[in-house]
């Protein structure tokens, strides 16, 4: 028999126990009653001598019967007519046992029921490897052996396959857990990963989502990511290629971000929660691992920033003034979302005195017009990540998301004698012919502003876009599906 096959039922009665479970213990006068009078079989799953007094007892050592068979519980009694399961009862119910035996009168001195145990075969520390030994090994990833005395995290090192920081590494048993987070198959292609345009299957992506240190229910979000990233209209080959420091900015919308326990308070773009921190990494290292986009190759950043570890955060929902920002792309409030943004990395504005929507917007005009350079204008794109405590000026006035963007964009309209070449003495600027326009910093809808941060502070957050347009890059949000 291979281990793929499902080890035969014996005739009869069969009970699957284990000693480790007071539940099997307290049955055994009960078991040893029915080996007597009945056709009994006794699987043991962690000791060949328990329980004493049966005599067709099995040692399932390698818990191949009850992986098998499916047993989650200890003791669970099967009835088998033909080889084949006809019915069966979990624990110990003195009813239960009496209708499944036909026996009456079962385990008078016990108590009438008691729960069982968890079986062997399930335990999280165990049951990866059962599925892999029997259920048979789906991955079709290239298997990379490494020699006895290797340290396994300095090979993933010496072979280029981490961001400078350690990574876990990524074994069948690990990568076919992660798989379990979606019920996509591991051969769909997901996108074709720049800069190779090598083409990245779910597998693939799975793998680099255990190497980031993500949980399994954190791959939808991950795979979204991929696929925004890699689109044309995002353009992740041109974002790895510039002298910039851009990297993707991932913002999630939708009930998702609260059930896999993403941050969108106290710390929001910073360290300390594990799916901000782990999906963001994910995306770059399968930009990394699977197309090819590594610094100081085909990544040219005279910078860079924290962002090209990884960069990922939720919106702040539940106490928004506005709608999530996924509804500026046509999604309904309410849909799990990614939007990938090219941004670098975060700088604070502080405004503690203001106390009206229009000084306030006031302020943020001020520092949004210095992104990249004060006389640099429409090229750029930017997040404006607004805290709970700047966010209440707008709500207690009834600002709207619009209507805050548009004044932003009125505040930081120019003349165009400002922007040009050599005016101010600053040859940087745009070039001649505009100086009697009127130009805004921002192009229409250009400006992304987003609720987010803890609420202790009277602070919001800047995060500068790449080049728009056909020559850089433009934000793409996309639904995440399980």
């Amino acid at each position: 028999m291979s281990l793929n096959e499902s080890p035969p039922l014996p005739e009869g009665l069969v009970a699957v126990v284990k000693k480790d479970c007071p539940t099997c213990e307290l049955i055994i006068p009960v078991l040893i009653g029915l080996g007597k009078e009945t056709q009994l079989t006794v699987f043991t799953q962690d000791d060949p001598d328990f329980p004493a007094g049966i005599d067709d007892r099995q040692f399932d050592e390698e818990l191949a019967f009850s992986w098998h068979h499916n047993i989650e519980t200890v003791p669970t009694l099967l009835a088998v007519e033909e080889g084949k399961e006809v019915s069966r009862t979990v624990g110990w119910s003195r009813s239960n046992w009496e209708s499944l035996t036909k026996t009456p009168g079962l385990g008078r001195d016990l108590p009438d029921q008691r729960p069982g145990c968890g079986s062997l075969s399930v335990d999280p520390s165990i049951s990866p490897d059962l599925e892999l030994r029997f259920g048979g090994s789906s991955i079709t990833a290239r298997r990379v052996e490494f020699a006895a005395l290797e340290d396994t995290h300095e090979a993933l090192f010496d072979r280029g396959w981490t961001d400078g920081l350690p990574v876990v590494p990524p074994t069948e048993a690990r990568v076919a857990a992660m798989l379990k987070g979606t019920t996509r198959s591991p051969e769909e292609v997901v996108a074709s990963i720049p800069p190779d345009l090598a083409p990245c299957t779910v597998e693939k992506v799975a793998i680099n989502a255990v190497m980031a240190g993500c949980r399994p229910e954190y791959l939808p979000v991950v795979l979204a990511g991929v696929a925004a990233v890699c689109t044309q209209t995002f353009n992740m080959h041109g974002l790895l290629a510039t002298t910039m420091p851009h990297a993707p900015v991932l913002i999630v919308n939708g009930p998702i971000a609260e059930q896999i326990g993403m941050n969108s308070g106290n710390n929001v773009l910073g360290q300390g929660n594990r799916a901000n921190s782990t999906i963001g990494r994910a995306v770059q290292l399968v930009i990394r691992n699977v197309g090819g986009g590594r610094p100081g190759e085909v990544d040219r950043a005279a910078f860079g920033s924290p962002g090209k570890v990884g960069f990922c955060f939720a919106e702040r929902e539940n106490d928004s003034p506005w709608p999530p920002i996924s509804t500026m792309y046509g999604f309904p409030a309410g849909t799990n979302t990614v939007l990938a943004f090219p941004g670098e990395a975060p700088r604070n504005l502080v405004d503690q005195l203001s106390r009206d929507p229009d000084s306030l917007a006031r302020t943020y005009a001020a520092n949004l017009i210095s992104i990249q350079h004060p006389k640099l204008i429409l090229g750029f794109d930017a997040i404006l990540a607004v805290a709970p405590d700047h966010s209440r000026v707008f709500r207690e006035s009834g600002w709207s998301r619009e209507q805050l963007a548009e004044r932003i964009n009125e505040l930081t309209v120019r003349p165009g004698h400002e922007l040009v070449r050599g005016a101010g003495n600053i040859p940087e600027g745009i070039p001649e012919g505009v100086e009697d326009s009127y130009l805004p910093k921002f192009r229409e809808n250009g400006l992304h502003i987003v609720h987010c941060g803890g609420a202790a502070g009277l602070f919001s957050a800047i995060i500068g876009g790449w080049v728009n347009g056909e020559m850089g890059s433009d934000p793409v949000c996309v639904e995440i599906t399980p």
